[in-house]
């Protein structure tokens, strides 16, 4: 079963004083809402970067992107709410444990009638996430792979029980325009069914 999720966000703001960057504001976000339903969308996806293990800064981006999902709720759709933790930098570990404990705030809060699903990067630590993924207003946790090369993102999304894949730059690797039929679609099936079976281990 394939559900539509559309992409509501506009880009990113500057890196601001706190190493984060959040969302740039979404002006026309209630007709896109009014028009995914038209057109029956399932959810939505929107994206903020944390370069730097800031709480203020971390809370910030939690806080935006719940403030948007409220919205996303009220019209009748699930949002992916995806707060991206670059994999480059040194207190990565720190900004993951700030990230999860600013979300699972958030989450208490949401009233029963309201479901969101996360998009995160793949932790350093193995099954950090499981509070998330067990919480009882949250539909699923998925992973970005956020740089890693394929087998690296398989190799540690298959140690975080409960999280699927959501990778597309690493699904991409090695595929090329250069690449006869034959080859691109081998190279995408190997992809995909070792996304698949890290993402069910």
């Amino acid at each position: 079963h394939i559900l539509p999720f559309l992409k509501v966000d506009k880009g990113l703001e500057n890196l601001d004083e706190n190493g984060v960057q959040l969302m740039k504001p979404i002006s026309n976000l209630a007709d896109l809402l009014k028009r995914a339903n038209e057109h029956h969308v399932f959810g939505t996806k929107m994206r903020s970067v944390v370069k730097k293990a800031s709480k203020a800064g971390i809370a910030r981006i939690v806080d935006q992107q719940f403030e948007v999902a409220a919205q996303i709720i009220a019209a009748g759709l699930v949002p992916i709410i995806e707060p991206e933790v670059d994999i480059n930098i040194p207190d990565k570990a720190e900004a993951e444990a700030i990230l999860r404990e600013e979300i699972l705030k958030h989450l208490d809060k949401l009233p029963a009638t309201s479901d969101v699903m996360l998009k995160l990067t793949l932790p350093t630590v193995a099954n950090f996430y499981e509070p998330l993924t067990k919480h009882p207003r949250v539909v699923r946790v998925v992973a970005l792979s956020g740089g890693y090369s394929r087998e690296k993102a398989n190799e540690i999304l298959a140690k975080n029980h409960g999280v699927i894949a959501s990778f597309s730059r690493a699904l991409s690797e090695g595929l090329s325009a250069q690449q006869s039929d034959a080859e691109f679609n081998k190279t995408l099936a190997d992809s995909i069914e070792g996304i698949y079976e890290a993402s069910i281990k």
